[in-house]
Parts: structure tokens; C-alpha cells; sequence
């Protein structure tokens, strides 16, 4: 399984969106500070998951939460 997470910086109040194969190993790393991309950004908080069956499946979704429509469907979470 793979999955694609989003994660909000604490920090910066701006989102990361990434996927993975291990949840609970990637999530440990970004909270270690271990990823580059996030390392200066923590404290962060993680938003959700979501779970496909393909490494191509989980990449089209991230790409999605990427674009605008993504970005727009986040606006519509933090509303909430």
C-alpha cells in the first residue's frame, strides 16, 4: 500500500503534501527533523492520509493535492 499525507507547519501556517510507502516511518522522520524539507518548518501538525493501491495512484493524488484544485479543497478543511 501506499499513501499520501499532508502535514501543516506550526511555523509557517503552509502545508506539505508527500507519499510514502510507511506512514509511521515517514511521519517519525518529518517530526525529527530528518527531512530537509521540513526540517526548519516544525513544529508540524498531520492533517490526514490517504490510502491507494499503486505508487502511481498515490503520486497522481499528491500532484492533485499540489494543484489548484487541491490547494482549494485545503482551504475548504481549514474553514472547517
Amino acid at each position: 500500500m501506499y499513501y499520501i499525507y499532508i502535514l501543516f507547519s506550526e511555523k509557517d501556517k503552509r502545508t506539505y503534501v508527500g507519499y510514502t510507502a510507511n506512514l509511521e516511518a515517514r511521519l517519525r522522520l518529518h517530526h525529527s527533523g530528518q527531512v530537509n524539507a521540513t526540517r526548519h518548518r516544525r513544529p508540524l501538525r498531520f492533517l490526514f492520509s490517504e490510502e491507494f493501491e499503486t505508487m502511481r495512484e498515490a503520486k497522481q493524488r499528491e500532484l492533485w493535492w499540489k494543484n489548484s484544485s487541491g490547494r482549494n479543497k485545503l482551504k475548504e478543511f481549514f474553514r472547517k
